[in-house]
């Protein structure tokens, strides 16, 4: 497996001799080619067990919301986040509990929670799944969360023609979506990487249709980080007037 954190590539993937794939003891699971249809029984997918249920619970996400939403797992108990589009599967990432992720190979990137926007008059950007189910908790399925982390600062140079802006693939690939939206509130996460990812995703989406998503505070000098703390933390009453207060997104926002 391979990735690159520079913020003008973002390009990963995986490689395998015998066309399996092994990760510290896990069960082999097939590479599924690019030209082939995704299935979830193809890449050996399962319903979530009551390890991870739980594991959601105490997150206060929702058996009904995972179910929604088509969250899976693999043998090995890792939980699967599928990747639909036009209610087909095109992509799957893969999350263990203490955090390592990597995704399905050979499958372009999309925005995660597409076919929740196709009737939506405005919508959510957010930094993970977890904080897109969250939303849904909060009363918000008009939401979607980007496919890969976020930099760790903002790029100082020109905005890459859509070819060669592999980090943001993303957002090309969903552009016809995009498009349509003249209100985008992005509540990525609120330390400087989140912040940062919420200028890169104003660029390309024009910072003029842009809204900003302020977590409230923990402490004296701390902001909760990401919209699943606040869940956790606050409630979804919290989540919701976090949202519904967005501001508007201006060059000097971050500052």
């Amino acid at each position: 497996m391979w990735r690159c954190f520079r913020p003008s590539c973002g390009w990963a993937g995986q490689a395998f001799a015998d066309h399996r794939a092994t990760m510290e003891g896990m069960n082999l699971m097939l590479k599924v080619e690019s030209s082939d249809k995704l299935t979830a029984e193809g890449i050996g997918l399962e319903p979530l067990g009551d390890k991870l249920v739980l594991y959601f619970n105490e997150r206060r996400i929702s058996e009904r919301t995972l179910r929604r939403n088509a969250v899976m797992q693999t043998s090995q108990a890792v939980i699967a986040f599928t990747y639909r589009k036009g209610g087909e599967l095109v992509g799957c990432k893969y999350r263990t509990i203490d955090k390592r992720f990597w995704q399905e190979s050979g499958t372009e990137k999309w925005l995660y929670g597409l076919d929740d926007i196709t009737e939506a008059t405005e919508i959510i950007i957010v930094e993970g799944e977890i904080d897109k189910l969250s939303l849904e908790e909060a009363g918000f399925r008009n939401c979607v969360s980007v496919p890969a982390g976020a930099p760790i600062t903002v790029s100082s140079k020109d905005l890459p023609s859509a070819e060669k802006d592999r980090a943001f693939q993303y957002i090309w690939n969903c552009k016809e979506y995009l498009d349509k939206f003249s209100r985008i509130i992005l509540a990525t996460d609120g330390d400087s990487s989140g912040q940062a990812l919420a200028e890169e995703l104003a660029r390309r989406l024009g910072k003029e249709r842009c809204w900003l998503v302020r977590w409230p505070r923990n402490g004296d000098s701390n902001v909760f980080k990401d919209a699943n703390e606040v869940l956790r933390c606050l409630g979804p009453q919290a989540l919701r007037e976090a949202i519904e207060t967005a501001d508007t997104y201006h060059t000097d926002t971050l500052g």
